[in-house]
Parts: C-alpha cells; structure tokens; sequence
C-alpha cells in the first residue's frame, strides 16, 4: 500500500521564517519565540555522577550502579526534549504553509568547546527532520536556506548591510532607516523573505548611502563600532546571561 499524504489544512500565515538559537530555541519572523524545557537540573547531575563514576573501581557494583544513573538522567533529558520538539513541530506546520530554515553546521559550531554542550542539548537537527517530515505529511513546502546567506548582517526592512556582529550584540540601530532591530527577530525575518525567493542583492544600500559614514570617519563616531565590509551600525550590546 503506498504512502498517502495527510490532507492540507488551511494555514493561519503563507509562510514564517525561523532562526534557532541556545537561549531562545526558535524566533520565529512573526515574532513569536519559544523557549526550550531547561535542562540544567539534569545536565548538573549528569555531570556530578560522571566525576564520580571516574574514581569508582572499574567493574565494581557501585561503577555500574553509577552508570544505569547517568543512563536514566540522558533518558530524560532526551524525553523532555523530544515532546518539546514534537509539540513546536506540531505547531509551526499547523499554522504555516511555508516552514524556512537554516542550514546550520552544527558539526562544525559543535567544535566550539564553550558551546558544545549546550548546543548538544538543544537538537536543532531533530527539530529539522520533524518539521520536514510533518511538512510533507500535511502537505506543507519545507526549505533550508544556504548557510551562508547573511541573514543577520543585513536589515530586514530597508536591506542595508551592516556586516558580521559579535555574539554579544542582541540588538542592532540601523543608520540607514533609523529602525532598531532585535538580532535573532531580524534574522529570523531574512530568512523567511529569502526562503520565499525574494534577494537581498535587489535592495542592498551600500556603506555611503543615506548614513554619510565612510571608512576614514568613522572611528571618530561615539558608540558606533566597524563590521565587516566597512560598513557601520550603532550596536546595543547586551551580554548573554
């Protein structure tokens, strides 16, 4: 017997981008966001238990009592998140005909020892098989933009490139328009209009355009910091907690 699709329900939005993330799991360019179960509380005991199972005697009833712990606390960790993931799953393709995410290189930002851990935790990659998977039951269109569009170094309203940001900036003051743009809600926005054809090349406004900031000038201008491509924006930082 062949697969038969689910039949498309009407969608609440044509189409929604999403930009993933460690403190907010998904903002999404409606401005909706969602926020991942913590698992810190196991995640603490996990690693407890692991410093203990290292001075435990190898082969020895306790070193096996300590490891069927751990086991138990990786279980749920991994069945707290798998409900989490399925519910916003469940969710976006309900609402949405067009799901757009990025390809992240997760293998690769995985090799950042600070953030490995937390990364891991987070199952970006899982959250992707099943909105894939839930899109095509349902009837919905999936993408998966290129990596390498620049969908945080660009304003979502007026298509001014500002260039790479520290991880530290949340929130950036476009000097072209004059609009102050959360981050990941700015990124999460980029990558809907890209993952619906339209291009940032057709709108970008370059570095001496209504700002009136070349190269040579603008050190000399307070709390305006330098980005990639000479361009400049007024960046209000506000640290990761």
């Amino acid at each position: 017997m062949g697969y038969k699709p689910h039949p498309s329900r009407d969608a609440k939005n044509q189409s929604i981008g999403i930009d993933l993330g460690i403190k907010t799991f998904a903002v999404m360019s409606n401005g909706e966001k969602a926020v991942s179960p913590s698992y810190s509380k196991q995640d603490r005991k996990i690693r407890k238990l692991q410093k203990k199972l290292a001075r435990q005697q190898k082969d020895s009833n306790r070193r096996n009592k300590t490891r069927v712990k751990i086991a138990k606390q990786h279980n749920k960790i991994a069945d707290t998140r798998k409900d989490f993931l399925h519910k916003l799953s469940t969710k976006v393709v309900s609402e949405n005909q067009t799901i757009i995410l990025e390809d992240l290189n997760v293998s690769g930002m995985v090799k950042n020892r600070k953030l490995a851990r937390a990364i891991s935790l987070q199952g970006w990659r899982e959250f992707r098989v099943l909105c894939e998977a839930k899109s095509e039951k349902s009837g919905r269109t999936f993408h998966a933009i290129n990596r390498w569009e620049p969908t945080s170094q660009i304003c979502s309203d007026c298509g001014f490139k500002w260039g790479k940001l520290d991880l530290s900036i949340r929130s950036v003051l476009c000097l072209n328009c004059g609009i102050e743009q959360d981050r990941d809600e700015n990124a999460a926005r980029n990558i809907n209009k890209v993952g619906i054809g339209h291009c940032h090349d057709s709108k970008r406004t370059w570095r001496e355009g209504k700002t009136g900031l070349p190269a040579h000038r603008a050190r000399s201008v307070k709390n305006h910091r330098p980005c990639a491509g000479g361009e400049y924006v007024k960046a209000i930082c506000s640290r990761r907690g």
